[in-house]
């Protein structure tokens, strides 16, 4: 191979692997953007019910919940872990479970203190790269039952609930939280 074949190919490689970077970046960027709308809409929907007031904590590297809504009248504070996204299922790391369950335990004052994972299943679905299919939007609100051991878990476009131990699945049994405002909630199956 002459020399000008091999710097021609490498210049190529490497337009290619900024291409792709780029990419990747811009994805990042979007699935960011997902899940700050979506913690921004919960926070909204909360401030607009009476008696209720809701933050949005920052960002996940400072180890915070998504969102935190309380109303002092019901003496009732909710941590919420927030997932948004164009696949078939959602995932939640154990560090974001267990991070919400460390924030409710500091607030003795409340009496009602529950950990919520609200997901969000955008109207379109992921089929490739770029390319989306029309589906039903779906929110589900699930209570994390504080008996369980923690573990990653995942949310499925049917609302069903799995932790995720050693590779395996095994279905929980999550209650909905019947939320203070309208949503697309639908009772999973």
């Amino acid at each position: 191979m002459t020399m000008r074949r091999k710097l021609r190919s490498t210049t190529i490689m490497k337009q290619n692997f900024l291409e792709k970077n780029i990419n990747h970046q811009k994805a990042a960027k979007t699935r960011r953007q997902r899940g700050y709308q979506w913690e921004d809409t919960i926070v909204k929907r909360f401030k607009k019910t009476e008696n209720w007031k809701a933050f949005r904590l920052g960002s996940p590297s400072i180890a915070l919940p998504d969102v935190l809504a309380v109303n002092t009248e019901k003496s009732t504070i909710f941590t919420i872990e927030a997932k948004s996204g164009t696949s078939t299922s959602l995932p939640v790391p154990a560090d974001q479970i267990e991070r919400c369950l460390e924030w409710i335990k500091t607030f003795d004052i409340y009496k009602n203190k529950q950990v919520l994972l609200a997901f969000k299943f955008l109207s379109k679905k992921r089929i490739d790269v770029g390319v989306y299919k029309n589906r039903e939007l779906r929110e589900f609100f699930k209570i994390w039952d504080e008996t369980l051991e923690i573990t990653d878990c995942v949310c499925t476009y049917d609302g069903k609930i799995y932790s995720k131990i050693n590779g395996e699945r095994k279905e929980l049994d999550l209650k909905e939280c019947k939320m203070p405002f309208k949503t697309k909630q639908r009772t999973s199956a």
